[in-house]
């Protein structure tokens, strides 16, 4: 049997419907829909679209996902009616986090929109983390801080960009910088304006139609221990951004000045 013949098998079961009952409804015969849940024949699209609206899910998971796998009641929509799996929950039912690798995190971009991709991912569940969609993002880089490389940040998708918050930080995924942490500032009409936690680095723009997701910090989970010396490291560092900003802003004032 194909996914969509198992994936029809188990939603008309979450209905408690009988198979004439559900043939009924799609405006088939017993015979035709029998045919579908077997196997022996592909559905037009016309009746994918039937079958599609009366469950609420795409027909793009419907035909590429084990919907089995994952808690149905909520689905969850992205922009240009692309459709990010459902949430997936393990036995216990605490949500499962997919965590994209360290090594194969410039593939995301590739993969995000693939639910062959996504599920292949390995997950991990922390139950106090509930009530929305999360994944574990790879920190890299030295635009990051608190955050070393092998520190994973975990974020909530955000469904809207009218749901960001001032000063709050994300994981932005992006054509142009791939996966990026970054605290955001304010929205304009074609863009956001985001800056790094590191002072060294100039806030900048982010144009709209680069956006491809958006996700909430909502925890990390730090892999490797911050030696002694990296507190004093972390302090100096502190302390020359703070003197290169003086400095620009006394540039600033003589520049005005003259």
């Amino acid at each position: 049997m194909s996914k969509f013949s198992d994936n029809i098998v188990f939603l008309r079961g979450k209905k408690n419907m009988t198979q004439q009952e559900l043939a009924d409804l799609l405006f088939l015969t017993r015979s035709r829909y029998v045919a579908y849940e077997y196997g022996r024949t592909e559905p037009p699209i016309e009746i994918l679209l039937r079958i599609s609206k009366f469950y609420n899910i795409s027909i793009d998971l419907l035909l590429t996902v084990d919907v089995r796998k994952f808690s149905i009641d909520e689905l969850m929509e992205l922009p240009e009616n692309r459709i990010v799996l459902p949430i997936r929950v393990d036995q216990d039912g605490n949500n499962q986090i997919e965590i994209i690798p360290q090594k194969a995190s410039m593939g995301y971009l590739n993969g995000y929109g693939d639910p062959e991709y996504i599920e292949s991912l390995e997950t991990i569940s922390l139950p106090f983390l509930k009530g929305g969609k999360f994944r574990a993002f790879p920190a890299d880089g030295d635009s990051m801080p608190p955050y070393k490389n092998g520190t994973y940040i975990v974020g909530k998708y955000v469904e809207n960009l009218s749901n960001l918050k001032t000063d709050r930080t994300y994981v932005f995924i992006t054509t142009n910088d791939g996966i990026s942490y970054k605290r955001f500032q304010f929205h304009e009409a074609d863009g956001i304006w985001v800056k790094a936690d590191n002072q060294f680095y100039e806030p900048y723009k982010i144009p709209l139609p680069e956006i491809k997701e958006i996700w909430e910090f909502a925890c990390s989970i730090t892999t490797k221990e911050y030696e002694p010396d990296e507190f004093a490291e972390h302090h100096i560092q502190n302390f020359i951004t703070e003197i290169k900003t003086d400095i620009k802003q006394i540039k600033e004032k003589m520049g005005d000045k003259n």
